[in-house]
């Protein structure tokens, strides 16, 4: 029985959804890797104009640097639009934005991101890439239990059991709070950087591209909206006392 080539050391496949997690993980894998592969998800969500941004922000990060535009690969957009079937969410419906008497909130999609992990996977399996990259956190997870690290460090264990390979799954972002994430942007490319993300990432779940905020686009109101600007404050903050 022929065996599958090695999965290759020198490249990543980044989950990018166009956000400042992602939009930050993807400048983080540049700089790590040979080459960068993007993939992201139509899952039916209620701010579907991240899809629209997602492009523009893979577009102005490669372009920071010319070794990352060279490294950048290829991205990829799957259709999974069955979390609409799944479960009834307020990412997923119109319904409005609340919190759960047990702290999540119902913009929960029960095993969104374990989905995404696995999906991707699958495909970075065919390609013979075994380094994945995400941009979960368990510090700031906005209560999500899938973006805590015990349950990143069991869907390795889990797909490489599955699927007899040897993918490693990257969470730079994962014992970082929002104004880390910042902190590592700068780090990363420069204040060019977070100028992109600032004004190119969409993070909002309302969808709203309307008034810009210091923090960037949205409506200000969400559990996204607020966890971001709060981030960008005490980056701000912390950026003034240096």
């Amino acid at each position: 029985m022929a065996h599958q080539p090695p999965l290759s050391d020198q490249e990543a496949l980044v989950i990018f959804s166009g956000g400042q997690d992602s939009g930050t993980c993807l400048a983080w894998a540049l700089t790590r890797f040979a080459r960068v592969r993007t993939l992201g998800f139509d899952y039916g969500q209620r701010h579907a104009v991240e899809l629209r941004c997602r492009r523009e922000v893979r577009s102005a990060v490669a372009a920071l640097r010319p070794e990352w535009q060279e490294r950048l690969g290829p991205d990829c957009l799957l259709d999974i639009s069955l979390f609409r079937q799944l479960a009834d969410t307020a990412l997923t419906s119109d319904m409005p934005i609340q919190q759960h008497d047990d702290g999540i909130p119902n913009t929960f999609v029960p095993g969104r991101n374990l989905l995404f992990i696995m999906h991707a996977a699958a495909w970075a399996y065919g390609k013979g890439i075994r380094h994945l990259v995400l941009g979960v956190c368990e510090s700031d997870s906005s209560g999500y239990p899938d973006c805590r690290d015990d349950s990143i460090k069991a869907m390795q264990v889990a797909l490489n059991a599955g699927m007899d390979s040897h993918f490693v799954l990257h969470t730079p972002l994962m014992w970082l709070d929002k104004a880390d994430t910042w902190r590592l942007a700068e780090e990363l490319g420069g204040m060019a950087l977070v100028d992109v993300i600032l004004e190119q990432s969409h993070t909002c779940y309302e969808g709203t591209r309307g008034e810009r905020h210091p923090w960037g686009y949205g409506c200000g109101q969400c559990p996204a909206c607020r966890l971001r600007a709060h981030g960008y404050e005490v980056y701000l903050s912390r950026h003034h006392q240096k």
